[in-house]
């Protein structure tokens, strides 16, 4: 027969952990489906989150997991392929378990993709970084440089300027005449360098980033470089329960209210799923806010329907 659960809860990151551990905690039947595939599995270290700075992902999920199986919530290492409501709501696994919720929580996150330069995927949460408040006081005062991915990527370059003063910022396959007069004088009040040419590869010594190689095959000393990848938000359940989307310059995100409910009655969804700046924080957060808001839904569901019995 198909199982049933209250609520059933799609990604076992941040934001998922978090949303278990509060509807388990008020006593409420919960299934968390993960994938095992955290976004921030490239990093060594987590930083920003008060009392766990530091802290390596791999433990961090080990130690959520570990918090939600006090309270009773079932965790299975798999995959949701599919997603239909007849009532409630209906949950295909990969493996090839169909399991039935009343409320779904979808926490499915964001995958990176970075830019097509040899070496910077290989490098990547070493000393190829994206986030400064992610690891700017790490690497700070060291020789940084900047990938352009699109004009855009000026604010990257301002904003690391507040961790180190020797920033180069490399224009790759964006031209000069692209930047507007605003951008090319605050790069120059920052103190950044601008350095026209495509990059054509990272320079890797003994295991480190030692520099930046041009097309034309100068090489730019650097110890580490911030790029920006691309974020392909993980939209696919969502899209097929019929959830409204809206787009931003960093990819289509679902609407949703305070609480991450999205247009879809009975679904919230929280962490990366609901923007591309959800740190580890934020998604815990949305995470809980999610979770109390399903055990209020829940609760007052059943009292109407009593009443009304």
């Amino acid at each position: 027969m198909t199982e049933k659960y209250a609520v059933v809860v799609v990604g076992g990151g941040a934001a998922g952990l978090s949303a278990a551990l509060v509807l388990g905690r008020a006593r409420i039947r919960t299934l968390v489906v993960d994938a095992g595939e955290p976004r921030n599995a490239p990093a060594a270290h987590m930083q920003g989150y008060l009392t766990r700075d530091g802290m390596p992902p791999a433990e961090f999920l080990a130690a959520g997991r570990e918090e939600i199986a006090r309270y009773g919530v079932e965790l299975v290492r798999d995959r949701v392929v599919e997603v239909g409501r007849d009532g409630d709501f209906t949950v295909v696994l990969a493996g090839g378990r169909t399991v039935r919720a009343r409320r779904l929580v979808l926490a499915t996150g964001l995958k990176d993709e970075l830019p097509d330069v040899p070496e910077v995927a290989e490098r990547f949460g070493r000393d190829v970084l994206h986030c400064p408040f992610c690891h700017g006081w790490e690497v700070r005062d060291q020789p940084f440089g900047v990938l352009a991915t699109s004009p855009a990527s000026v604010h990257q370059a301002l904003m690391v300027s507040q961790w180190s003063k020797d920033v180069r910022f490399f224009l790759h396959r964006v031209a000069e005449e692209e930047l507007s007069d605003v951008d090319l004088r605050r790069l120059s009040a920052a103190g950044v360098d601008v350095v026209p040419g495509e990059v054509a590869g990272l320079v890797v010594e003994d295991d480190r980033l030692t520099g930046v190689r041009l097309a034309d095959g100068a090489v730019h000393a650097r110890s580490v470089l911030f790029a920006g990848p691309r974020p392909v938000p993980q939209t696919g359940l969502l899209e097929r329960l019929g959830a409204e989307l809206h787009e931003t310059p960093f990819g289509a995100y679902p609407v949703v209210d305070a609480t991450g409910l999205t247009t879809v009655p009975g679904v919230w969804a929280a962490g990366n799923a609901i923007g591309f700046a959800e740190q580890v924080v934020h998604a815990a957060s949305g995470g809980y806010r999610a979770a109390s808001a399903i055990v209020g839904d829940l609760l007052m569901t059943d009292l109407d329907a009593a009443v009304q019995g």
